[in-house]
Parts: structure tokens; C-alpha cells; sequence
């Protein structure tokens, strides 16, 4: 609960249809675009704020020119940096020259950053790695316009050791071992042969070297170059790349792990990881926002022609649930929905919970982000108290009194916001002691709204290690005095690492997981641990295809609620007066309120790509060995 989980990014491209005068004329401004970028960053920041980066391509522009701009940030802003390094840069420009101010040939000619294609990118942080080379977006120079590469995007790869010996065998000397690179460098090398293909075509024609120029740009097939570049990918993905003369593509994995949505009119093509912030940056309806197709890219040509071109074939749909239960944005209209839903279907296990007893009983939330999971929940709960009046109004209405008639009705689901984040407390001691008591004081508590009867049921989106409920929320909750805390999950118990761009790659973090080799030690069973490891060692050198997760062995002997009273046992400690419960959604309930998002893994350990099985028994061979290592 309330436990910080690092999405990987967000993406956004914009590509203007129209020449920049028709922008000025229409909208008062040829930094249209730029605004917008900004607009659709700034609206992504929940999916990174490590990094941010911004790059911008001017078409058909005179040999000699700078075409290209790049500006990333890694400070502590790093949108707000970005976009204040790009309007000191316009408006020293503008300033210096006061005849660009109505001449928007002069100012594109003149004035980084200013253009028709636009990619942005927003990041947390990876593999403890936060430095300004790491920032998206990444770009490979060449002399020649077709070669220039950019390339952003919100995935992660399964097997980038594969991928990099790949490039090596084509000859190639990368610089790192990144997914990023990597991918960037596969893509270049294709892109780069059919440059070179389509420049001989021009030779054989009889046509001169800068007459080929724009020949390559028209025939260049990018849907080719990504599906030559895309065959070994395991991964989830939504990459955006921009090519130097001006063709743009964003490409989605098969599984549809990774989000991407899309909007077009004569005027823009727009895309973002997000569906809402289009909505708010373009002041358009739901229904005009398309999403990529899994496995898809959305190709637009240099000439402002738009296609969806199959790479790869689709596979079973996985889009990532987690991205609906936690980090979108809640302002989707579907996501909202998804979310309240969620919050409605737990109501029967925290009825069971509680006995049924809605009277003494307070609703709460933490953090902001289960808002509205918990209005789902408090919408069933009065619907149930509702149906208890109905009942009980039926079974005695011929001795039913005003003044009891009255009193029935004015009971009520009581909600609070019984706590309170504080801003940020900085841990001054390193001893750990210290340090345990500033974070059992990260949030303030709301008094005398608990009476020592009440049951108190709190809702968050997930929980994932534990910690901070631990150290903090359930000691806090405690001090309120309430006769049983309750703590509801609208997630099922997150079983199994992440390994396609969500910051869970260790077995042992999982607190589900440590509560499942408690319950194998208390009742002897711990040789499972052993045997599980025998068969993921014995695996250690089969093909991808070939793997079997056998880590869901570990939890095959319990229910579901076993592991859950377990995790309430190890979240407790001996001075907590109350009786702690803890519920977890169950995942046929999520799958009935995400029905478009059934990618699981997290929770049934069923991975959608092959790379997943191995990731999964690599991070349970590190936990074995005792190593403090990733799994990819």
C-alpha cells in the first residue's frame, strides 16, 4: 500500500499537416506544435519524472541547415527544465531579431526547435540509472538526411543479451548494452540497407545523387525496415521513432502490453501513451481517439500520407492490466469505470470481513490515486445498506412509527479521510531505528472520527511489498483505536516480477511472495523452494519457447486467503492493538472490470511473451543464490 512503483515512460509525437503560417494565422502562433507537446508531456508526467526529452525535424530544408533539435533533462522538474530551455532559446531569438515576429519562413529557418514533427518523452528512472545519457529520446546521426534516426518509447526488452549479440553479428560495435540502443541500432542498420538499396535503384535510373535524395524519401517502406528489425523482439513496447527527412512511425508490440493512442484530423496527427491528454490537449471527443493495433505501427510519410501497417501478427490480446489499475490517468473515461468497478466487486469479501456491520464501520482511501476504486466500493456498500432498509421497512411496516422510520433512514455508510499525506520528511540519521520512526510519521491522521467500536476499512489501488504499511500506515491507523483495521487491495496479490516496464523485477520485494515461504516453512513444505529451483536451473540454457514457469509451484498448496491472513500476520506488529484483516481482489474479478486489459502476469504468473518464463525463474534463481541482481 502506497508503496512507490516506477512505470517506465510515456510518449508523445505530433506531426503538423499543414505549413506553420496556416498554424500562426489559425491559432495566433507558429509554436502551435511545441505547445501542444507540451500540453501532452506535462499531461504524462504521472509516467516518469526522472527524465524528459524533446526533439523536433523542420521539412525540406536547404542543404546547410539545422533540421534537427534535441533537448533532455534529468533534473528534478525535468518537463518543466525542458521547456524552459526551449522558450529561453525562442525567445532569445526573438528577442535578438525583432523582424521574425511576423515572418514565419525567417522563424523557422532560424529558431531551433521550430518545426512540423515533434517526439517527446517522459521516464523514470531504470536499473538505478538516472543519468542525462540515459533520457530519451536517443538519436542516430548521419550525414545523410534519410539515416538520422530518433527514437523514444515506453517499453522494456526480455532478451537484450540476444539482441545485442544480433548487432554484433551483423558487424556492428554498439556502445552499450541497453534496450534502448539496442533497438535503435537494429532499426538503424535496416534503415540504413534500404537507403542504400533505394540509392542504387536512383543510380540505375540514371538520376544524380541529391535528385535521389527525395526519390529515397518517397519510396522508403518504413513498415519494411521495422518488420526486418522487429523479428526477435520479446518485449512490451510502444516505440516512437522520427526518420531525419521526416517520416515518422510509432510501433506497438503484439501482445498490446504497452499502450498507445492516436488522433487524427487535416490539420494534426497526434499520439501519446494516453488517451485523456489527447482528449485535453485537443479539446476532442473519446470516440475520435483510436488506439494502435497490437503488433501495428502507425506510419506517417514525410508527405503527410497516415497508415496502419501489420509488423508482426498479433498474438492473444495482454494489454497490461496494471496500467489500468494503477498508473493511467483516472480521467479516462473507461479507466474511471474500470476502477469504480473494481472497487464495487470487493464489497462482498470486506462485508464478510467486517460481519456485515456497515454501522460501525468507516470507509477510507490511501493513497489519492484508490479514490476512485473507493467510491466503487462505497456506491455497493450504500446499495447493500439500502437493500438492509428496503427489508427491513417490508418486514415491519405495520408497526412502523414516523420516528423509527426516521431513525432507519438516516443511517448511512460513514466515509472519512482519515489520513493525510505530509509533504516529504528528510531521514537526517542512517540508523535504521530513526529512520523507521520518520516513516511511520509520513502521514497525519484524521482524529475523533474512530470510536473504539468501528471497524476501519481502508482501500488502495495495490499492495506490493509492504513496506510502508508496515512501517507506517497500519501503526498510524492504529492510533485511531478502531477494533479491526481492514485493508483492501482492488489488485489481486502481485505473485511474480515484471520484466516489460513496470519496476518489479525481484522475487523477494513481493511481499506475496514472502508470505508463501513462510507458510512452506511452517508446514514443512520448504522442499518445494528446492525443487522449484532444480527445474529453473535445469532451464537455465532452453530456448525462450521451450521455458516453463515453475515458480507457481511455490504458491500451489494455499488458497488465496491463506496467503492473504499470512501477509496480515507479517504486516503486523506486537504493540498494533487492533485485529488486522487484509483483502486482495480476486483475478476473476479483474478481470471483469478490465475485460480490455487481461494481461496477468503479475497475478498468475501466465507472462505473454516467451522471455517472461525466463525472466520469472531467473529472478527466482537470484533470490536462491542470494544474489541482488535484475532478472533482465
Amino acid at each position: 500500500m502506497s508503496d512507490a512503483l516506477k512505470h517506465e515512460c510515456g510518449i508523445a509525437l505530433v506531426r503538423l499537416l499543414k505549413p506553420l503560417e496556416f498554424y500562426k494565422e489559425k491559432y495566433g502562433t507558429s509554436f502551435y506544435g511545441i505547445q501542444k507537446m507540451y500540453l501532452l508531456m506535462e499531461k504524462q508526467h504521472n509516467r516518469g519524472q526522472d527524465g524528459a526529452g524533446f526533439a523536433s525535424i523542420k521539412l525540406d530544408v536547404e542543404p546547410g541547415e539545422r533540421y534537427i533539435s534535441r533537448v533532455r533533462s534529468n533534473d528534478s522538474q525535468p518537463i518543466q527544465d525542458v521547456f524552459t530551455q526551449i522558450n529561453d532559446r525562442i525567445n532569445e531569438e526573438m528577442t535578438a531579431h525583432p523582424e521574425y515576429a511576423d515572418d514565419v519562413a525567417l522563424q523557422k529557418k532560424k529558431i531551433p526547435y521550430l518545426g512540423e514533427l515533434f517526439l517527446g518523452h517522459v521516464r523514470y528512472g531504470t536499473f538505478g540509472k538516472n543519468s542525462i545519457e540515459s533520457v530519451h529520446p536517443f538519436l542516430r546521426q548521419n550525414n545523410w538526411m534519410h539515416r538520422n534516426l530518433i527514437l523514444a518509447g515506453n517499453f522494456n526488452m526480455t532478451n537484450v543479451q540476444e539482441l545485442f549479440q544480433s548487432l554484433i553479428e551483423l558487424g556492428q560495435h554498439p556502445k552499450e548494452m541497453a534496450d534502448t540502443v539496442t533497438v535503435m541500432e537494429k532499426i538503424g542498420h535496416f534503415l540504413d540497407d534500404a537507403v542504400t538499396d533505394l540509392y542504387q535503384d536512383c543510380k540505375n535510373e540514371g538520376l544524380n545523387k541529391r535528385d535521389a535524395s527525395a526519390v529515397i524519401a518517397e519510396r522508403l517502406d518504413v513498415a519494411r525496415i521495422l518488420r526486418r528489425a522487429s523479428k526477435n523482439l520479446d518485449g512490451g513496447y510502444a516505440m516512437a521513432g522520427l526518420l531525419g527527412h521526416g517520416d515518422a512511425f510509432v510501433f506497438r508490440d503484439p501482445a498490446g502490453i504497452r499502450p498507445a493512442y492516436f488522433y487524427q484530423d487535416d490539420e494534426i496527427v497526434v499520439v501519446a501513451s494516453e488517451r485523456p491528454v489527447i482528449q485535453t490537449a485537443f479539446n476532442v471527443p473519446f470516440e475520435k481517439i483510436q488506439e494502435i493495433e497490437p503488433g501495428s505501427a502507425l506510419i506517417i510519410k514525410k508527405n503527410g500520407t497516415i497508415s496502419m501497417e501489420e509488423i508482426l501478427t498479433p498474438t492473444v490480446r495482454k494489454s497490461c492490466s496494471f496500467e489500468r489499475i494503477y498508473f493511467s490517468r483516472g480521467s479516462d473515461a473507461e479507466i474511471y469505470q474500470e476502477r469504480k468497478t473494481l472497487g464495487k466487486l470487493i464489497l462482498p469479501a470486506v462485508l464478510k470481513a467486517i460481519d456485515k456491520d456497515t454501522d460501525n464501520t468507516v470507509f477510507s482511501y490511501i493513497p489519492n490515486t484508490a479514490e476512485t476504486s473507493f467510491y466503487g466500493m462505497v456506491e455497493a456498500a450504500q446499495d447493500f445498506l439500502n437493500k438492509r432498509k428496503n427489508n427491513h421497512i417490508l418486514k415491519n411496516r405495520d408497526v412502523l412509527t414516523k420516528e423509527s422510520l426516521e431513525e432507519l433512514l438516516a443511517v448511512k455508510i460513514r466515509t472519512e479521510k482519515v489520513a493525510i499525506k505530509d509533504a516529504k520528511l528528510r531521514t537526517f540519521i542512517t540508523e535504521d531505528s530513526s529512520r523507521d520512526d520518520l516513516v511511520a510519521h509520513v502521514y497525519d491522521v484524521t482524529y475523533g472520527v474512530i470510536k473504539p467500536t468501528d471497524n476501519l476499512v481502508i482501500i488502495d489501488d495495490s499492495i506490493v511489498r509492504g513496506t510502508t504499511l508496515k512501517m507506517s500506515i497500519i501503526k498510524m491507523m492504529d492510533r485511531l483505536n478502531p477494533k479491526r483495521i481492514v485493508i483492501v487491495s482492488s489488485a489481486p496479490q502481485i505473485r511474480y516480477p515484471d520484466c516489460y516496464g513496470i519496476d518489479m523485477a525481484k522475487m523477494e520485494g513481493l511481499i506475496a511472495f514472502r508470505a508463501a515461504l513462510e507458510l512452506l516453512k511452517e508446514r514443512n513444505q520448504y522442499h518445494i523452494v528446492d525443487e522449484v529451483y532444480l527445474k529453473c536451473k535445469a532451464q537455465e540454457n532452453f530456448l525462450d519457447t521451450e521455458v516453463v514457469n515453475y515458480v507457481t509451484a511455490i504458491y500451489a498448496p494455499f488458497k488465496p486467503q491463506e496467503i492473504s491472513d499470512k501477509i496480515a500476520e507479517m504486516l503486523s506488529s506486537p504493540e498494533i492493538k487492533a485485529e488486522v484483516k487484509i483483502i486482495f481482489q480476486t483475478v476473476a474479478n479483474l478481470h471483469i472490470a478490465c475485460p480490455k486489459n487481461l494481461g496477468d502476469w503479475y497475478f498468475t504468473g501466465d507472462y505473454p511473451t516467451p522471455g517472461g518464463n525466463r525472466v520469472v525463474n531467473r529472478a527466482f534463481m537470484n533470490f536462491y543464490e542470494g544474489k541482488d541482481a535484475r532478472a533482465y
